[in-house]
């Protein structure tokens, strides 16, 4: 396995967290550590008093473990195999200045057949971010009623007419159920298609697969509220998703919240050049929340009504 990953959107993360610099004693919380591309980088900018991740891919924690060994005695670095959403059951209010959360699956994940992430490689149809979890997507898809299959992937693949697909895959394990990535995934190039050049057409089914077994649209519905309130004044929290559904449900959370509000108001996303070198940034999307009130903005009509003001007021006095 490989462990090479290019951290997404990087220059813009770093970027995200300005409004520290200079600042000292600093707790950043790390909810998705994977290779810890963003982690390094963050501690190189702004040298965090505490650094405090969570991952639930046992790897990921172990080379965690092995690169911050020295920041682990010391107590400044700790690593914990746990999914961000149960860890935020245990935060405690203004505890954190700086959290990211870099949703998704993991290129080292991606390129490992054995996890079972990959379409175009043939691996057990596994699926499985912790890998201590019991569901596993072959469970799902051989065990789930057709109904059921056709609402995941209708709400979490976004695919509008998955019928052909589900009735297939219903015929098809009563003489041979679905145990590899390869299989899965042909029976799907077979049933629907190429309509789209350069998109496989298990593309949605695979991710409504993973959204589901990892239940990773509700662990961050939940966990949403407990990272807002976790954060210090002034404390912000960063979120790089990569589909619409999560990114709705990050931008509804931060323009609602009554405890901060959205850095920007549009989206950031990846560059030409970085969607370049990196595909996995095409369908990157950054969004940031602080917490505490918003700085208010300057009146840009202020000079124009004084100056009329006065205009009105200088005619008045010749009148009289």
């Amino acid at each position: 396995m490989s462990d090479h990953h290019i951290p997404v959107l990087l220059n813009e993360v770093i970027e995200s967290f300005s409004n520290l610099a200079g600042r000292k004693d600093l707790h950043y919380f790390d909810g998705t550590y994977g290779r810890g591309g963003h982690a390094k980088a963050l501690d190189e900018r702004y040298h965090f008093l505490k650094i405090s991740a969570v991952d639930q891919d046992l790897q990921a924690v172990a080379q965690a473990e092995k690169f911050w060994s020295e920041e682990i005695k010391s107590g400044r670095f700790q690593i914990q195999h746990i999914n961000f959403s149960e860890r935020s059951q245990t935060f405690k209010e203004n505890e954190f200045d700086a959290i990211l959360l870099d949703l998704g699956v993991s290129s080292p994940q991606l390129d490992e057949a054995a996890r079972g992430f990959s379409f175009n490689k043939d691996g057990p149809l596994d699926m499985r971010m912790n890998q201590k979890a019991k569901m596993t997507a072959a469970e799902l898809i051989n065990s789930y009623e057709s109904e059921d299959l056709i609402q995941i992937f209708k709400e979490f693949g976004e695919v509008e007419k998955p019928e052909r697909v589900v009735r297939a895959v219903v015929n098809d394990r009563i003489t041979k159920p679905f145990t590899t990535t390869l299989q899965l995934a042909q029976l799907i190039e077979r049933v629907d298609g190429w309509r789209k050049k350069g998109f496989h057409p298990a593309t949605q089914y695979f991710m409504a697969l993973r959204l589901v077994v990892n239940r990773e649209l509700e662990g961050l519905v939940e966990a949403l509220p407990r990272l807002r309130q976790s954060l210090k004044l002034g404390g912000r929290l960063a979120i790089i998703t990569f589909h619409s559904l999560e990114d709705r449900i990050v931008k509804t959370d931060f323009i609602e919240s009554t405890e901060g509000f959205p850095v920007h108001k549009k989206v950031i996303v990846a560059s030409d050049d970085e969607c370049q070198n990196n595909p996995r940034a095409r369908s990157a999307k950054l969004r940031i929340f602080q917490k505490g009130p918003a700085p208010e903005k300057p009146d840009k009509f202020a000079l124009r009504r004084a100056l009329r003001a006065r205009q009105e007021t200088g005619s008045t006095d010749e009148e009289q």
